[in-house]
């Protein structure tokens, strides 16, 4: 499980640290993903499989799944961590989460999210938010049973 943010800046190649705790879950490599927010996915390899799996077996009409594996699957890169724990972000996602300087990762139970520090205290804000209100409704559906 991962979870918890964490503080970095990208190197001058575009490398950013992999927080020291979750490493050696990673050590077999990464897959890099844009997310629908302006942030990048981090699995370990053995969760994009199960991701990859669960996306082939779904309801879709063969079209749709097409289209879904196209834009999931055609815009992922498979990187490894190297022995200084850093992954190196390749352009394209950088420029998709607008990541500048400072960046922070972030856990969000089984895979990792790399976010601009300024995009994230907004995201933040806005999930710490809502989240209360999605508990909530858990809870009244919950009780509605």
């Amino acid at each position: 499980m991962f979870y918890g943010e964490y503080n970095y800046k990208i190197d001058e190649k575009g490398r950013v640290a992999i927080p020291p705790r979750f490493r050696r879950e990673l050590k077999d490599g990464v897959v890099l993903s844009p997310a629908a927010e302006k942030c990048i996915n981090v699995y370990s390899l053995s969760e994009w499989r199960k991701l990859a799996a669960s996306l082939t077996s779904g309801p879709l009409t063969p079209s749709k799944m097409r289209r879904l594996n196209r834009a999931i699957f055609a815009t992922a890169f498979n990187v490894d961590i190297d022995g200084q724990g850093r992954v190196a972000l390749p352009v394209p996602l950088r420029e998709h989460a607008e990541i500048q300087e400072d960046v922070v990762v972030t856990g969000a139970n089984t895979y990792l999210e790399i976010w601009d520090q300024a995009l994230w205290e907004e995201e933040k804000t806005i999930s710490q938010e809502q989240a209360w209100q999605i508990i909530e409704s858990l809870e009244r559906r919950d009780e509605s049973k």
